[in-house]
């Protein structure tokens, strides 16, 4: 080969080169950082997460394919949610789902650009991730638990299943941002039910919330309300109100399929079907600032008989024919 064609033929080989490592390369797979407040073996939290990974498959999108879903169990826990919160970011995600008022705070501490679509949270608005519920305009939307309006709900649910409750003890997470105003709804309605509400602190430890439930419970007449930012505690509060006979309000549906009372509140596992679907449109191109957030349209009421019965009360026919789900 003559000097002039070799030099030629590298020439030519040097500058396809870049063009074919670029082709060669794989394209970029989208991240999904997934903050959850639940332990990784609570079957609540497990339902939350598969529910929306089924409803992301059902859009197109499998993890390991064409995502890469990275979670983590920050169990309401503020320092753990802190220390997931910069360890999920670090991997430079695209979008996050955030589960709890706690994970979206820890969240929004790292970073004040990263698109993030909530689950669970109380008051979006007063805790400042959005302007306002049907105009977002920053990088937070989602899917509210409730209005603080609606822990007076639980209250009086409360009084109509046992009547002869005066004392009412609330238990919540002094670390949400959202838990002085919920005990101050509570408060607000209780002066009319003729009911006396005091706070129970749950980031105490397991010792110290037995303590303060077992001090609580020696006066009579006395009911305990426990709150979605506190329901972390919420098995063990189940062993105590079994205990100490207390009859309890609690959040969600499955505390009562382990054994407690009554709860009503929304579905959750089903806004983290809802959240894929926000989290689909952010990543083909919408921002999440102009998705609306979005409250609750039905809300579960589930009665345990065994356990009223356990506790002496008797459930009135027209709180039954409300319940949603009635275990015997």
């Amino acid at each position: 080969m003559r000097r002039r064609e070799f030099i030629s033929l590298i020439g030519g080989a040097a500058a396809a080169w870049p063009l074919m490592a670029r082709a060669q390369q794989p394209e970029r797979i989208p991240r999904i950082a997934v903050l959850m407040n639940r332990s990784a073996d609570s079957p609540e939290g497990q339902a939350r997460f598969v529910a929306f990974q089924k409803t992301l498959q059902q859009l197109g999108w499998t993890n390991g394919r064409n995502i890469r879903i990275e979670v983590r169990w920050a169990e309401d826990d503020i320092d753990r949610e802190r220390a997931y919160a910069t360890e999920l970011l670090a991997l430079a995600p695209d979008v996050a789902l955030a589960s709890g008022t706690l994970s979206v705070a820890a969240l929004l501490r790292v970073n004040r650009t990263l698109p993030i679509v909530f689950v669970g949270v109380t008051d979006p608005v007063g805790a400042g991730f959005v302007d306002s519920l049907a105009r977002p305009g920053g990088n937070v939307t989602g899917f509210m638990i409730y209005e603080y309006s609606f822990g007076a709900k639980r209250l009086e649910l409360l009084k109509q299943i046992a009547p002869n409750v005066i004392r009412t003890a609330v238990l919540r997470d002094p670390d949400n941002p959202a838990a002085n105003a919920e005990f101050a709804a509570i408060q607000a309605s209780a002066q009319s039910l003729k009911i006396e509400v005091s706070p129970l602190n749950s980031h105490r430890d397991a010792g110290g919330i037995e303590q303060a439930v077992t001090t609580f419970a020696r006066s009579p007449n006395g009911g305990l309300i426990v709150t979605p930012g506190a329901s972390a505690t919420g098995d063990q509060v189940i062993t105590l109100a079994a205990r100490y006979k207390l009859p309890t309000v609690y959040p969600f549906r499955y505390f009562v399929t382990r054994g407690g009372l009554i709860c009503i509140g929304p579905d959750v596992v089903d806004q983290c079907r809802s959240a894929a679907g926000y989290i689909d449109r952010i990543l083909k191109g919408e921002k999440p600032g102009d998705l609306p957030v979005q409250a609750p349209t039905k809300y579960e009421l589930a009665i345990n008989l065994k356990t009223a019965k356990a506790l002496g009360l008797t459930i009135a026919p027209s709180v039954l024919a409300r319940a949603d789900e009635v275990i015997e």
